[in-house]
């Protein structure tokens, strides 16, 4: 999706950012550079959790210099990765909404392979990525094979790399979702609950690139019991009561949008 004809007409991109100070300037101008190409209209949304570093006045700044384009989401507190998420899609005002990480281990160009099959005739109500070749530790790796065999097994999603921060929806497949997770979990709950109510989707490569600044925390112990928690919490509700388990949470969309 590069030529004009073949940008959609609206799009919100957003990312969570704790403590992302030395990738935050070079991603806001990497996604100021490529989103044209790909939206003829867009927003940058930067979540700030909770930053401790200069993340939030890094933020700020490019806010008040690009004010038509770049917008901020503050926690004042670091609330976790899955809050980050939801405070990201509560943000979005457009009518497709897409993000990756603050970590600029994806490009934002390569949202055009994913807004590419959103946007065919009869295309899906959501496009997932999958890192092609994932520059992550050994451990990581071991967590996300077995995480992904416990998706298949207990909840049926056949996703093949749900965690992967690459991902674009239509507006109108999260109406209605309702979302509880402020872990690590959140993105596997997100696509738990948007097929319950019979989203399409699709998947599609996409490359993944070494991190070069700042500090991974999915695989701190506590983040993964967390993620184990809200696994099991969910688990167990969906098979008491589905029709409960699904009402419970937040919605995920916010109430301002613009077409």
């Amino acid at each position: 999706m590069t030529a004009a004809s073949a940008r959609i007409p609206a799009f919100s991109f957003f990312f969570p950012a704790h403590d992302e100070q030395d990738n935050l300037e070079a991603l806001v101008a990497e996604a100021l550079e490529a989103l044209p190409a790909l939206a003829e209209r867009f927003e940058i949304i930067a979540v700030d959790d909770g930053s401790t570093d200069a993340t939030p006045a890094i933020a700020d700044r490019l806010a008040a210099e690009h004010p038509d384009l770049v917008r901020v989401v503050h926690h004042r507190t670091n609330l976790g990765y899955g809050a980050a998420l939801r405070s990201g899609f509560a943000a979005a005002r457009h009518p497709v909404i897409g993000f990756t990480d603050g970590d600029r281990q994806f490009r934002v160009a390569d949202l055009g392979r994913l807004l590419a099959l959103l946007d065919r005739p009869g295309g899906p109500d959501a496009v997932v990525g999958y890192r092609l070749r994932r520059a992550d530790p050994v451990v990581r790796l071991v967590y996300a094979r077995l995480y992904r065999l416990a998706l298949r097994t207990f909840y049926g999603l056949g996703v093949r790399d749900v965690d992967c921060a690459c991902k674009v929806f239509r507006r109108e497949a999260l109406a209605g979702v309702r979302l509880e997770s402020g872990g690590a979990f959140l993105s596997a709950e997100l696509l738990i609950k948007v097929t319950a109510r019979g989203a399409r989707l699709e998947e599609v490569g996409v490359p993944h690139y070494p991190r070069t600044a700042g500090r991974a925390t999915g695989a701190k112990i506590r983040v993964i019991l967390r993620a184990v928690r809200d696994f099991w919490l969910l688990r167990l509700r969906l098979w008491a009561n589905r029709r409960a388990a699904l009402a419970r949470g937040v919605p995920v969309l916010g109430t301002d949008t613009r077409g």
